[in-house]
């Protein structure tokens, strides 16, 4: 049985790095091409896998070489995929991402098999997220889809994070199963229909979020650490100080580090510091997958950030 379901997306990256991007009709030369796994479903699976948790990927890949590459990848990352499914019709998701020396960017990506992942497929295997402790869903899949997840975690006596990444206005969406919601700063104003760059502060964004009926919010702040909110009030808990080389799949590393502490049974803070400690360290590799740290690096910083942690009070 596995302590954690990750109902998610795998997306494989196709990268090329280039002088400078290109012009509407420009054909430029690239270089350094290469591929690499990708998603925030499987870098959530392969993160919580690394710190120790029996760990399911559940979700839906295309009957191709990438797919085949990404099974791989689960077998040597000890995730079970029991609950991998295949598409009939649609490829392997892909993302294309060209990057100029400047550090500018062009990225274009295919949901494919991903789009295909319904809640009929979630339905019938309930006995996947209803068995695992905690059950964590990014939005690269439909949200019709995660929300099943999490009513069936929640008919279980469950715990379901969702983590709103690509973000959504979820203003009329019921969130009446969520345990947690883990937005960034940007993507909780989209939640809220706003901006992602309104002024309004942190701690009022994360306690309207709590307004749409989860029970806890968990906003991610880079350096800063992570606010949350519940019904006890706000909490800062700070990020340890660490050399950021790629901040790239941080926020999922939080998940995932989030996802273990709770499938441990650990006070919610505990679980919070796991996961902004997992993501702190992950920020000083380059790559996702390639920076995630195993569970005894990750312990070796717990006891530090724990004790900074719980001398900070509710506001």
């Amino acid at each position: 049985m596995s302590a954690i379901t990750i109902v998610g997306s795998y997306i494989v990256a196709l990268v090329m790095d280039v002088e400078r991007l290109p012009l509407e009709g420009e054909t430029v030369l690239g270089r350094d091409y290469h591929t690499t796994h990708g998603g925030k479903g499987s870098n959530m699976a392969v993160c919580a896998s690394r710190l120790g948790a029996p760990t399911r990927f559940f979700g839906k890949i295309g009957r191709d070489a990438f797919g085949d590459g990404f099974r791989d990848l689960l077998r040597v990352e000890n995730v079970e995929s029991d609950t991998l499914l295949s598409s009939e019709a649609a490829p392997t998701a892909v993302g294309f991402i060209i990057s100029s020396k400047t550090g500018e960017n062009m990225i274009v990506v295919d949901p494919a098999a991903n789009a295909e992942f319904s809640v009929a497929d979630v339905s019938a295997r309930p006995q996947a997220i209803a068995s695992s402790a905690v059950t964590l869903a990014p939005l690269e899949i439909p949200l019709a889809t995660a929300l099943s997840a999490a009513a069936i975690a929640r008919a279980a006596g469950r715990k379901f994070i969702l983590n709103p990444a690509p973000a959504l206005d979820l203003r009329e969406v019921s969130l009446d199963d969520v345990f947690a919601l883990t937005p960034n700063e940007r993507e909780a104003r989209v939640c809220l229909g706003l901006r992602p760059d309104d002024a309004i502060p942190d701690d009022e964004i994360a306690c309207r979020l709590l307004r749409l009926g989860v029970k806890h919010v968990m906003l991610t702040r880079g350096e800063r650490g992570v606010l949350w909110a519940s019904k006890e009030g706000v909490r800062a808990v700070p990020a340890p100080p660490v050399q950021v080389i790629d901040t790239v799949g941080a926020g999922d590393a939080f998940n995932a580090g989030l996802a273990v502490g709770l499938s441990e049974g650990k006070e919610i803070l505990e679980a919070v510091v796991l996961g902004v400690t997992t993501a702190s360290l992950s920020t000083q590799r380059r790559e996702t997958i390639a920076s995630y740290p195993y569970r005894p690096e990750v312990d070796q910083w717990l006891a530090k950030s724990t004790s900074a942690a719980a001398s900070i009070p509710f506001q």
